[in-house]
């Protein structure tokens, strides 16, 4: 005998079908619940009082719609809403823009109650961050740069007038605006494209290898590209990479050609150069925060002489 919903599961299971399509003639909605028409019209009117504006449908049939509202009841996601909700939030948290601290909120909410198996796939996805996002761009577009690199598919883009075939790579906000990283198949080399100025073209491509950018750092191959440089060669002769225990919307705007990346809600990973070990530790210590450094040994050797003529300092005063 087969399992009778239970009148939750089946709630669930009418509010997605009705999310699924426009209309919904009542003989149909019965017929894929295996319940009867009565059933449906009483569902129906418990979804209303929690909130879904569902209208009848007049007809020889009859029928429902789900109308949009003018107050946000509980939403239900299938699980490509759900990874796309969660990419859309992460992009906001790692942004420094005005929503980036209910995004982050928001982000923790939405992945605390996704299936391992989702969450894995949103925690795969990393945007890198090196300076609060002014220039605007369509989050469409960013999701569907996103979702072509975590797939690993060739895109088709207009960029400037111009159509290309790239292997996208990450995305990079710097200096106030979104960049793609790509290999460009028409060109045969690395590019990086201002986001604003990409209209993605529908379907992807085949799936491809990812390789590696030059140098192996994508923040240091974009830093490098800005001063002109190859190979992602960044000009500073010290780099280290730190976590700080703030958010990265607080540190994003006072890093220029740094690089921030979210690591929680209130910790980020911060990439940075300098001209000397001492004046990197010294620049990344201004943020008054908690450092963990992940490296180089150098990087750690600096805080610690850091540490140790402080101390002086305060010993002799």
């Amino acid at each position: 005998m087969r399992a009778v919903p239970t009148t939750s599961a089946r709630l669930l299971a009418l509010l997605s079908l009705l999310q699924a399509r426009r209309d919904w003639p009542g003989p149909l909605l019965a017929g894929r619940l295996d319940v009867s028409e009565r059933t449906v019209r009483r569902d129906v009117d418990r979804l209303r009082e929690l909130g879904y504006p569902i209208r009848a449908i007049k007809g020889p049939d009859g029928g429902y719609r789900l109308d949009a509202g003018t107050e946000l009841p509980p939403l239900l996601f299938d699980d490509g809403q759900a990874v796309a909700l969660a990419v859309a939030l992460r992009l906001a948290a790692a942004g420094g823009a005005d929503v980036a601290a209910d995004a982050a909120r928001a982000l923790a909410t939405v992945r605390q109650l996704l299936p391992a198996r989702l969450r894995h796939r949103v925690d795969a996805v990393r945007v890198t961050v090196g300076g609060a996002t002014r220039n605007p761009v369509d989050p469409d577009v960013l999701v569907a740069l996103t979702a072509a690199i975590r797939a690993r598919e060739e895109l088709r883009l207009e960029h400037a007038g111009t159509r290309r075939r790239v292997q996208p790579h990450h995305l990079v906000a710097r200096g106030g605006r979104w960049y793609l990283v790509a290999w460009d198949l028409d060109r045969d080399d690395w590019r990086v494209f201002r986001a604003d100025r990409i209209t993605p073209r529908i379907p992807t491509g085949p799936r491809f290898a990812p390789r590696e950018v030059p140098g192996g750092d994508v923040a240091a191959f974009v830093a490098g590209r800005f001063r002109g440089a190859v190979d992602g060669d960044t000009g500073w002769p010290c780099r280290g990479e730190v976590l700080l225990d703030l958010p990265a919307a607080e540190v994003a705007p006072y890093v220029h050609d740094g690089v921030v990346e979210a690591a929680g809600p209130d910790r980020c990973r911060l990439t940075l150069g300098a001209w000397s070990w001492i004046g990197l530790a010294a620049n990344i210590a201004r943020f008054d925060a908690d450092v963990e450094v992940v490296g180089p040994p150098e990087l750690r050797a600096a805080f610690a002489h850091l540490a140790r003529r402080f101390t002086a300092a305060e010993v002799s005063g």
